[in-house]
């Protein structure tokens, strides 16, 4: 197959497409002036492209100066920044007249291209090391892409009705990821919310908000008993066991590929293990929530230097499972955490053993456990769903361009 023909294309096209350097299909945008009315100062980011400034900007403050000046760009421009191009410095404008900080190279699309076209091209390996090739300087933060060099990258392009299609197709598949990317927002602030209210507060002894048929006080017990700690040593590779470690966005998860499971056992270490159903936590780090649950429905192995526990009869773990990563827990641990410096201060299980808790009956520990585990569920599974997109988009994104 040509290098000059994409492996997936919309029918009806077959024309090779055509080489040409960015200077036949950008031209530099250079205006500048200061923020008015029709051109309101805004904001570049990388993956968002042009927005508002925060509240946090005082307008005022930042134009004071006659001489400051901004520059101009229009809705469809390509925009880039010589700084942190390997993480995404790059776009183009879809929200229409702005001003935005002199840093940023902006370009405009000649008749040969749309510059939303180049910044769909922008996103892919190839061209981001086609830039980092040109840049200019040895210190980070200073480095430099000349706007010249810029327009001296060679791309490949199809005719404008083509574009338009790929265009159009990649618009619709980003609404799409932003579509679910809201959904997984207004979960996570539903989440938030029940968090907020259904744990009581402040020494109170019952929540804010409570299933119909509960009315008694929830009963102040140590977490000493709830959970007894488990301390049961192995060798993984004797035991067969998979590597796990706990972070605090995912829990309990599989060490990641970029580990080296014969280096961390080869001195033979201590590893410990947590069997289905139990609990593990980082002493160093469960003051910012570095706590999981085993629901492999299997035993893993994780580090010596963790804590692994289970719980006792009459406890619900889908509502310790939330309650041991709330708010209101990782102020108990902060409280509790033994120290001098709070970079190393650490929560181990006799210290975790005196924290005290206002715990309802089993029964309404059932009720909040299942709504906790009904919306981490709806969570993860639209989780996966936005991650399969955006799966599906870099991989077009690979095979529809050349």
């Amino acid at each position: 197959m040509s290098n000059k023909v994409p492996q997936i294309r919309f029918n009806g096209y077959s024309d090779a497409w055509v080489q040409r350097n960015l200077s036949e299909l950008l031209q530099e945008r250079n205006q500048q002036i200061e923020p008015n009315e029709e051109y309101k100062l805004m904001s570049f980011v990388a993956g968002t492209g042009v927005t508002p400034k925060g509240e946090r900007y005082d307008r005022s403050a930042l134009v004071t100066n006659d001489s400051k000046k901004y520059k101009v760009t229009e809705f469809g421009d390509f925009i880039y920044s010589s700084n942190n191009l390997e993480t995404g410095s790059i776009g183009f404008n879809r929200t229409g007249k702005a001003v935005i900080s002199p840093v940023y190279s902006i370009f405009y699309s000649t008749e040969n291209a749309d510059s939303r076209f180049i910044g769909l091209l922008s996103s892919q390996k190839k061209f981001i090391h086609s830039m980092v090739r040109y840049r200019q300087g040895v210190v980070y933060g200073q480095w430099r892409i000349h706007e010249s060099d810029f327009l001296k990258i060679a791309v490949s392009t199809p005719k404008l009705d083509e574009q338009d299609k790929i265009i159009d197709f990649f618009e619709r598949f980003d609404n799409l990821i932003a579509a679910n990317q809201r959904k997984l927002d207004l979960l996570k602030e539903q989440k938030k919310g029940y968090l907020q209210k259904m744990f009581p507060k402040n020494g109170a002894k019952v929540p804010e908000l409570r299933f119909a048929g509960f009315a008694d006080d929830w009963e102040e017990r140590k977490l000493g008993e709830v959970f007894n700690q488990t301390v049961e040593y192995i060798n993984p590779n004797e035991a067969n066991l998979e590597l796990w470690s706990v972070t605090v966005e995912r829990g309990l998860t599989p060490k990641t590929a970029r580990y080296n499971r014969e280096a961390l056992v080869k001195k033979n270490d201590k590893f410990k293990v947590v069997h289905d159903g139990d609990i593990v936590y980082n002493p160093m780090n469960l003051t910012i929530g570095a706590v999981g649950f085993n629901k492999s429905e299997k035993s893993v192995a994780v580090s010596g230097y963790y804590v692994t526990m289970n719980m006792n009869s009459g406890f619900n773990n889908s509502y310790f499972q939330t309650w041991l990563k709330s708010e209101n827990a990782i102020k108990q641990y902060k409280l509790y955490a033994t120290g001098s410096l709070i970079e190393k201060q650490r929560v181990q299980f006799p210290t975790l053993s005196l924290i005290k808790s206002y715990i309802p009956t089993f029964e309404e520990q059932q009720k909040i456990g299942s709504l906790f585990k009904q919306l981490d569920d709806a969570i993860a599974l639209h989780q996966r769903k936005l991650e399969l997109l955006k799966e599906q988009k870099k991989g077009f994104l690979q095979k529809m361009f050349v």
